[in-house]
């Protein structure tokens, strides 16, 4: 029997490993499987209607609470990204020990509250404190539910899976883009806070009423979920011995300051570049972003597991392949004239920053081990979120309001040209990096 730690099955599957039958569970008829899945994915959808319709309401608010452009940046970057990551640890090491559907139905159900508070806010500081317990709610939200799809796909759709799961990004995004932007021009950017944030509370219930806890590593021939989780220290220890595991961080992670740094102020550019209004401006944003990012995140798992299937490197080449076209899509979008073309490009622009995430996550999930794999995505995030929520919109921000000092005559676009072409080349360079050792990581995983 071949021993082979990278054939056939994609991701390292042997061929063992494609032999085990699983238990028979709920987890064991397709149709409950893609229910959960597609529960999870809802959720998703609610964290990110939840986390970005900051960013579509973010100049009324601007102009109501006379805020700068470096606040504004906190706002939908630091404020929010430090508490995500602080939690993130803390609540993953839980999902690793404890039930995840608990966690994540409890997790919804305090960001959407904390979404409505966000309506009520008086002042800035208001606001910030309610940012962050939005960042404190959706800190128990993604590592659990990667954790439970990793048990319940094989190594072999396992990509594809979490893509779909990913996608909700990008719907969420089209949600809170459109509705965000109706209801700020029909009402109040308050009123938009209430209207997205109260039905969390309801898909909290069905996440609770509806999903089974699956077994840990069920989709790999587990039969029970006895072993115990790993401390913190020795999870982080394994992952720094990963040298594929440190590239893939940092190269998500420059990734993500792309779509945060730069995504995160294309409405603000549309709008101070080329004078649109917030409701055209929402309704562009809502399709290019919602449809681009989602086929874009279709795909990249699709084509990650079709090609990895033969070579694990495929799942970090095709990230890495498609981030380098990020660069001259960026620059179109920012140095043109053209805004109806400019606007037409945030289709690719959405499409190739969103094609890594379902890639990243699998080859990351299968260099440890079923009772590691929610403390490994909130150590991917951590370093993500930091990194990309954290940094990219601040920079972008301080950066922008550096250049309006100076006179300088596209302050904003001129910053987000410089963050975005220098984060997707450096990008790059570390997918690369990453794709030269994962084989010996998984090697040494399966040992």
């Amino acid at each position: 029997m071949s021993k082979d730690p990278i054939a056939p099955g994609g991701v390292g599957e042997t061929v063992s490993d494609a032999e085990h039958v699983p238990e028979k569970t709920p987890y064991s008829r397709p149709v409950y499987r893609y229910y959960v899945l597609a529960v999870l994915t809802i959720v998703y959808i609610f964290n990110f209607v939840d986390r970005q319709l900051l960013v579509i309401l973010q100049e009324p608010i601007k102009a109501e609470l006379n805020l700068s452009d470096t606040q504004l940046g906190l706002l939908t970057g630091f404020a929010f990204a430090l508490f995500y990551v602080i939690c993130g640890i803390p609540i993953a090491r839980w999902a690793d020990k404890g039930k995840r559907r608990s966690i994540i139905a409890l997790a919804v159900t305090v960001w959407s509250v904390m979404t409505a508070m966000c309506g009520l806010a008086g002042n800035y500081a208001h606001l910030l404190l309610a940012r962050v317990g939005v960042g404190v709610g959706e800190a128990g939200g993604s590592p659990p539910a990667h954790s439970m799809i990793s048990d319940i796909f094989k190594p072999k759709n396992r990509a594809l899976a979490l893509s779909i799961y990913s996608i909700g990004i990008y719907i969420g995004i089209l949600i809170g883009f459109a509705a965000g932007g109706f209801l700020a021009e029909a009402f109040s950017w308050r009123l938009a806070f209430f209207v997205v944030g109260v039905p969390g509370v309801a898909l909290g219930l069905l996440v609770l009423l509806t999903v089974r806890e699956p077994i840990r590593g069920w989709s790999e021939g587990q039969q029970h979920s006895t072993d115990p989780a790993p401390p913190i220290i020795d999870v982080a220890r394994l992952l720094w011995t990963r040298v594929s595991f440190r590239h893939i961080a940092l190269a998500a992670s420059l990734q993500a300051f792309i779509i945060y740094g730069v995504g995160n102020w294309l409405p603000s550019f549309f709008l101070r570049t080329h004078e649109l209004d917030l409701g055209t401006i929402g309704a562009w944003m809502a399709l290019t972003t919602g449809f681009g990012g989602g086929l874009g995140s279709f795909c990249g798992g699709w084509l990650a597991d079709k090609f990895g299937a033969k070579d694990v490197r495929w799942y970090l080449w095709v990230p890495a392949i498609l981030t380098a076209f990020l660069v001259p899509v960026q620059l179109v979008i920012l140095l043109t004239g053209q805004v109806y073309f400019a606007l037409i490009m945030t289709v690719p622009f959405h499409f190739l920053s969103a094609a890594y995430l379902g890639a990243v996550l699998a080859v990351s999930h299968n260099l440890v081990s079923g009772r590691m794999r929610a403390l490994t995505s909130a150590v991917l995030f951590f370093v993500l979120n930091l990194i990309g929520l954290g940094l990219g919109p601040v920079i972008v921000g301080f950066l922008s309001d550096m250049f309006t000092t100076n006179g300088l005559e596209t302050p904003l676009g001129t910053a987000m040209v410089l963050c975005g072409t220098i984060a997707a080349m450096w990008s790059v360079i570390h997918y690369v990096l990453a794709a030269k050792t994962v084989r010996q990581d998984i090697a040494r995983r399966k040992a």
